[in-house]
Parts: structure tokens; C-alpha cells; sequence
């Protein structure tokens, strides 16, 4: 949502000019005095302009609140709530920061007289703005293992009230919970993982009116709505490194079987191990030893490639290694297949499939963090990761 940005040497000018304030101070309307009885008399209302990440408050001495409407800039309504009596309003959104609001008041006295009052004020500007990146990305339809994901661009120490803005809704009520993380990148993650694979066909909707919520790290400035569907088909890829074979399955029934090559075994070569979640079909791209630490290994194009991990396991196309498929795992971390292989398989999977990997000599278990490993803890361990849940 944009905001209309108000320099703070204007607001002082406006302040002057106006019947209102514009500052920390509270904003009084109220019609002139005069010597009608007491239950005659024009309800004295007052506007309490908040800090940042607080809540708008208005208050009524002599009567009552009949309407109160406060909007920014861009038409954006501060819904609220009339306390019992009618003394008092408060609305149930933050106030954002770099926002200003105007506040249309219509307040009722005891003897039934009504009036009208308009006032200001605008929420100085963020020191540090929060930013996120969500996955998947709106509107895409993706696999039954796929977790919502939000990585942040600066720190959350305040966890619990960014959690609470964070409104998952599902199609059938499916159940699943929040779990804080680092991303293998080093910053700030949350993701939502049902309890156990999505139910094909579900819908899923993220509501994050974080706009005006302090994440301890930086302010946010907006919200953020997106959402994605399930697959009609609920694909498991299972791949049993020590037979050297991928299996494809669809709602639980074997379709395809494919000879592989894994990671060499004994050292940095070594394939991981678990459930590892189809992050990205990347076709053809360069791989390089050097960025995942395996010094000169290899330096090539490669087709057909799948990402699972970003610390660089994929499944891809490796003809080279046609001799050791279905023999043995002589790759360098990656799950290998002959081109033909790997193009049908690549054409039949779609990101949010999960691998399920099994084997006796690999490097671990894929951390929740490097790409979406959440399935590889419990859900009694995965709840705990809530920060509502401390």
C-alpha cells in the first residue's frame, strides 16, 4: 500500500495552521461552550495520536462515540472497536510508521445532540525497514511436501508479535504450525509445515498484516497476501542410495523406477539423507566444485537439473556417470541419471515434491534450514519451533 510521506517541517507548519495537532500530544475537538443544561452540551472529544506499532485511541467526556473513522492516505481504514458505554475507541490495527491519518469523529450527547469533527496526524518515518520473500510464490500450484516460507531481510528478535500477524487459512482445516529457523543463508526464517503431507488438492491463503508491526530488527511498512494449491497428485520420490534406485510414486502407487548414481561414499562427496523438498526445476545450468567446497572437482553444464538443497544436492541429468548407474555412487553429492532419465523425470515432477532419500553411508541428515527440511524433525519438535508455543 503507498503512503503519502509528510516531511516533519511541514507537519510542524500544517500543525500551526490547523484546528488540530499533529504530534505526540492528544487532538481535542470539541464545538464552543455554552449555557445549555449539561445533557445538551456537545460531547468533548479527543484523538491520542500513538507511537508507531501502537494502536489509535479515542476518547469521549459527556456523551458518546456514534462513528469513528480513521483512514490514511490512500483510503486505507483503521478498523476498531466501540468499548461498552461508547466512552472510548480503539482501533484494532497498528499505527505504521511514515503514515499519516486523518480521523473523522461523530459523537452523540447525553440528550441525544450529535457533532461532527475531522483532525490529523502523521507517524514518523522507520529508522529500519523489514522486508520479506515469500515461497512459493503466489498463485503457484506445487507439490504435497511444499512449506509456506518467509525468509526476512533484517534480524526478528521480537518472533512472538510478527508470528501473531501471520494468518494461515486452508481449504479442508488442515492442521499445521509456525517454526522459527535460520535459512541457510544466515537470516531469519519462518515456515508453516502441516502436520504431515498436504492433502492433494488443498488450497492454502497467507493473510501477514504485519504493516506496523516492530520486528525488533526493523519496522514493516505493509502487508503481505499471497497463496498456492496443492497438486491433484500426491508424488513421493523415494531414492534408496544403497540399491541405487529412484522410485516415483503417485497417491501410493509405484509408476517408474530409475537407476541412479549417489554420492561417493567416505567423505565430503557423500550424498545427504532424509526428506529433501523439490525447490527448483533449474534446467541447465553451470556447476561448479568450487562453490560447495569440493576444490576443482568439476566445472561443467548440466542438464535437467533439480535442485533439493541449497548447499548444492541436486538430481540431474550425468551422462558421464553412465557406467556406475544402478552399480554404484561415484557422484559428488548429487542424485545422477542418464539424460534420457532425467528428462522424463524432469518433465513429471514440479517443486514441493518430496525426495524421501535412504542410505548407510551418507553425509546426514537435510537440516530444516538447507532448502525445506522441516520433515526430518517431528512434529511434536517442529510445534516447539513456534514462538507462540514458548
Amino acid at each position: 500500500m503507498l503512503r503519502t510521506r509528510i516531511p516533519l517541517f511541514l507537519l510542524t507548519a500544517v500543525s500551526a495552521l490547523a484546528l488540530t495537532a499533529c504530534s505526540a500530544g492528544t487532538v481535542t475537538e470539541a464545538p464552543p461552550r455554552s449555557a445549555a443544561p449539561a445533557e445538551d452540551r456537545p460531547a468533548k472529544v479527543t484523538v491520542a495520536p500513538p507511537a508507531a506499532g501502537r494502536p489509535v485511541t479515542v476518547t469521549a467526556t459527556d456523551g458518546t462515540l456514534a462513528v469513528v473513522k480513521v483512514a490514511d492516505a490512500d483510503g486505507g481504514v483503521l478498523a476498531g472497536r466501540t468499548a461498552v458505554g461508547g466512552a472510548s475507541w480503539v482501533s484494532d490495527r497498528k499505527a505504521a510508521p511514515g503514515t499519516s491519518y486523518t480521523v473523522e469523529i461523530t459523537a452523540r450527547s447525553a440528550g441525544g445532540r450529535e457533532t461532527t469533527s475531522r483532525s490529523s496526524f502523521s507517524i514518523p518515518e522507520a529508522d529500519r525497514v523489514n522486508k520479506l520473500t515469500l515461497a512459493p510464490g503466489k498463485n503457484t500450484t506445487v507439490g504435497i511436501a511444499q512449506p509456506l516460507s518467509i525468509v526476512f531481510d533484517r534480524p526478528v528478535t521480537h518472533k512472538a508479535d510478527v508470528e501473531r500477524q501471520l494468518k494461515v487459512t486452508t481449504s479442508n482445516g488442515t492442521e499445521g504450525s509456525w517454526g522459527w529457523l535460520k535459512d541457510w543463508s544466515g537470516r531469519d526464517r519462518v515456515d508453516w509445515r502441516p502436520r504431515a503431507y498436504w492433502k492433494p488438492g488443498t488450497k492454502v491463503t497467507l493473510d501477514a498484516t504485519l504493516d506496523g508491526t516492530d520486528s525488533g530488527g526493523g519496522w514493516f511498512t505493509r502487508d503481505y497476501r499471497s497463496g498456492f494449491t496443492v497438486d491433484a497428485t500426491a508424488r513421493v520420490v523415494k531414492v534408496d542410495l544403497d540399491r541405487k534406485r529412484l522410485t516415483v510414486e503417485r497417491d501410493g502407487r509405484a509408476v517408474r523406477t530409475i537407476l541412479v548414481s549417489g554420492g561417493t561414499p567416505g567423505g565430503d562427496k557423500r550424498s545427504w539423507r532424509g526428506t529433501a523438498v523439490l525447490m527448483a526445476k533449474e534446467g541447465t545450468i553451470n556447476m561448479n566444485s568450487e562453490t560447495v567446497g569440493l576444490g576443482d572437482a568439476y566445472d561443467k553444464m548440466v542438464d535437467h537439473s533439480m535442485r533439493l538443497t541449497w548447499s548444492g544436492m541436486y538430481a540431474h541429468a550425468a551422462p558421464w556417470n553412465a557406467r556406475y548407474f544402478g552399480r554404484a555412487n561415484m557422484s559428488s553429492g548429487c542424485i545422477g541419471m542418464s539424460a534420457a532419465d532425467a528428462a522424463s523425470f524432469y518433465a513429471s515432477v514440479r517443486p514441493g515434491d518430496p525426495f524421501e532419500i535412504t542410505g548407510a553411508d551418507t553425509k546426514g541428515t537435510v537440516a530444516p534450514g538447507n532448502g525445506y527440511g522441516a520433515w526430518n524433525v517431528s512434529w511434536e519438535q517442529w510445534r516447539a519451533k513456534s514462538a507462540l508455543a514458548r
